[in-house]
């Protein structure tokens, strides 16, 4: 499977720099699964495609302030860090640019000497493992220093922090934002309760694989990096509960969507779990648990699109591209929203 099959054509205007005042504000698309038939909304009438005992589920991992500028000791160097997943003792793994000024042994200053960090080893896809040093308590010192981990093609400057955190944001651990999520507001959650629609809350801390693209021909080639998740009992009866009555399964998101598919067992059925997943899911994979998806538009030839092909077909879902390319909607993290039904 060539991973030009999952290429397409985007106007650079196209990609939101920015969000939207209101949250909800922004345009929806809905896809046919099965007929590939296109309807243009708005964001809040989601609600029109949910009904009374289908089960939403939204991911509630919080975004850390994981970008980090700072020196190299030795001389005076800048250089920029991205924490992705902590380890143990303050070690944290780390994208680190330039990567060849960050070789084991390497010092690196933040803030005068307020965060300290030393590389101890280079892992095998070449992130840096680095211990830090402080006084006090590490993620007070983050929110000081750190900024929010924009995506690269993002150039304009966050003005509020919150802005690329859901509404539902609790357990800190992402180096990225689940995006699907960003257009919800409380208000829209609440009505979406008042219907009768459970929202079930999952957890994927997002890191490596959102930023790393697939850089093989053929993409069954592609490692995706592991990332943590959790589902809680609670959350796992309402999947179940919905399912077995003959209800819809509702995804936030493919981090959500990634959660789902690696917890199941092969019955489709959840329980409380809790681990790592490196699920790959391109066209051909057989979904166990979801039967639709609220998604964002996402970058040409990545996994993202992938795995949105796979649940709608990737013919559908390129016309569906090219008709949003054609409409004007607002692509990628702070862009306009899909939902495949």
């Amino acid at each position: 499977m060539d991973v030009k099959d999952f290429d397409y054509e985007l106007p650079e205007e196209l990609i939101a720099q920015d969000p939207l005042k209101d949250r909800s504000a922004s345009r929806l698309m809905v896809l046919g699964r099965k007929s590939g038939m296109v309807e243009h909304r708005k964001f809040t009438d989601i609600l029109e495609y949910l009904n009374p005992g289908d089960c939403l589920v939204i991911n509630n991992t919080k975004v850390i302030p994981a970008r980090l500028f700072g020196t190299k000791k030795e001389t005076g160097a800048g250089i920029e860090i991205l924490l992705l997943k902590r380890l143990e003792n303050d070690i944290w793994e780390t994208l680190v640019k330039p990567g060849k000024k960050a070789k084991p042994g390497t010092t690196i200053v933040f803030a005068d000497g307020l965060l300290t960090g030393k590389v101890i080893d280079v892992a095998e896809d070449g992130n840096r493992l680095i211990q830090f040093s402080y006084e006090g308590i590490f993620e007070e010192i983050l929110d000081r220093l750190g900024q929010m981990p924009l995506p690269p093609y993002i150039t304009h400057q966050l003005q509020d922090k919150n802005r690329y955190q859901t509404v539902y944001a609790k357990h800190d651990g992402s180096a990225a934002a689940p995006t699907a999520g960003l257009h919800f507001t409380k208000e829209l959650l609440e009505q979406v309760r008042q219907k009768g629609v459970e929202i079930a809350e999952i957890t994927l801390h997002v890191g490596l694989g959102t930023f790393r693209p697939v850089k093989t021909a053929n993409i069954l080639e592609h490692h995706m990096h592991s990332e943590f998740y959790m589902v809680s009992a609670e959350a796992a009866e309402k999947i179940n509960c919905a399912r077995k009555l003959g209800h819809k399964v509702i995804s936030v998101g493919t981090t959500s969507t990634r959660t789902l598919e690696s917890a199941a067992d092969e019955n489709g059925m959840l329980h409380e779990k809790s681990g790592w997943t490196d699920i790959f899911i391109y066209p051909g994979y057989e979904f166990k648990v979801i039967d639709g998806l609220i998604t964002n538009f996402h970058l040409p030839q990545s996994t993202l699109v992938m795995l949105v092909s796979a649940f709608a077909g990737r013919d559908h879902v390129l016309s569906a591209y090219r008709t949003a390319v054609q409409e004007s909607y607002r692509f990628f993290s702070f862009g306009d929203a899909m939902l495949i039904v």
